[in-house]
């Protein structure tokens, strides 16, 4: 039996999550966008709480929530704004790899370490001549005794201005293409220079930056997992995090319709207010099936991990199917309030700004459907 009712937990977690995204998070959303201003209140208060880090085992400190609760909370924070819910939610991407592969040593040492501190972590992939190919990264690690030297820049990472350390993918067999691939865990201190903070179009509560690894020296025990195996824990990271993801987009989406709902019922046009009219009516009823169906998706790929399957196919689905949904419900959004909608005195013009990147980051949609046509045709194939 399918049963989509909610524990007393997760009821109690989401509205946990709620309750903060519209005290803490919504009264300074469109503040923060204007001024790019990157929301360290919100981060300490939002740590403290234990809405972040939300996967990190009990032995280590943490919670250790599965990724269907994570998932409720991403929705609602992101409902708040996903600028925000970025910076507080880049710590899950950037940890994964190190809680799939990393030491037990490692773990101890910087897992504890974000439990009992409001620190940041970047996951450090995407490169300038490389972002969906990672067979082109450039970006190398070098062993040199006890130790491995990096080399190599990083662009579009999250939160990297402020990292307390960086998990690096770089190249260790150069010739090997995407099977030479290694992870690294690369303190701040070791010499990571930060190159350069994105003026971004939408997000803009969100640091994105440049970073560059000049000759960095680490331990060799700073590599997480075996050596050229990088890729397969990039690839299986990106399988956990893009449910939270597609519940990001469900939240952007959500709050593009009840900003539309509550606009059209107030806008009179013709007499009458505009949601009488049926051309609204069918927009408003289409954001409203997109919400729901990439709640859905967003969750089924979350329970997938929780069970301890293999949710590439569902994940790519959800990934896909709700970053398009929030560009539409978005872009809707600013139709419903007309010319108004255009102007950035009224609220749904962030959404769209910010909806666009959830078609781009941790795998466009493009990408999203590669993955899922490849799984298709394996299957068949099988």
């Amino acid at each position: 039996m399918v049963d989509f009712t909610l524990s007393d937990e997760q009821l109690a977690l989401r509205e946990l999550a709620h309750d903060f995204a519209e005290n803490e998070i919504r009264p300074v959303a469109w503040e923060l966008d204007r001024d790019a201003a990157f929301p360290h209140a919100i981060i300490a208060k939002a740590h403290a709480l234990g809405l972040m880090n939300v996967h990190i085992p009990e032995a280590l400190g943490g919670a250790a929530i599965g990724y269907l609760e994570g998932a409720i909370i991403e929705e609602e924070l992101a409902w708040g704004c996903s600028g925000v819910q970025t910076s507080l939610g880049g710590n899950n991407l950037a940890i994964t790899p190190l809680l799939l592969a990393g030491s037990e040593q490692l773990q101890r040492r910087y897992l504890e370490m974000l439990v009992a501190e409001p620190l940041l972590v970047s996951f450090c992939l995407t490169e300038p001549d490389a972002g969906s190919d990672v067979a082109a990264l450039k970006t190398r690690a070098a062993r040199r005794g006890a130790s491995y030297v990096i080399s190599g820049s990083k662009c579009f990472i999250t939160n990297g201005s402020h990292a307390a350390f960086f998990i690096v993918f770089a190249k260790t067999d150069p010739q090997a293409g995407h099977r030479g691939l290694s992870c690294f865990l690369v303190p701040r201190d070791a010499g990571v220079i930060v190159d350069g903070h994105e003026d971004k179009m939408g997000q803009r509560a969100s640091d994105t930056a440049t970073i560059t690894f000049p000759d960095v020296e680490i331990p060799a025990d700073h590599l997480i997992g075996a050596e050229n195996a990088g890729f397969a824990i990039a690839m299986t990271t990106l399988d956990r995090t893009r449910p939270g993801v597609a519940a990001m987009a469900t939240g952007i989406a959500r709050a593009a319709l009840e900003f539309a709902l509550a606009y059209a019922q107030e806008r009179v046009q013709f007499g009458v207010p505009i949601a009488q009219h049926q051309a609204i009516q069918f927009m408003l009823a289409d954001i409203a099936t997109d919400v729901e169906a990439a709640r859905l998706l967003a969750w089924k790929s979350a329970v997938l991990i929780d069970q301890g399957q293999r949710n590439t196919l569902v994940s790519a689905h959800a990934k896909r199917f709700a970053a398009d949904a929030a560009m539409r419900a978005s872009t809707d959004a600013v139709q419903v309030y007309g010319g108004y909608g255009f102007i950035k005195d009224y609220p749904v013009e962030k959404l769209m700004r910010d909806a666009k990147v959830m078609q781009i980051y941790e795998g466009t949609s493009q990408i999203q459907r590669i993955v899922i046509a490849r799984e298709l045709l394996a299957a068949r194939r099988g």
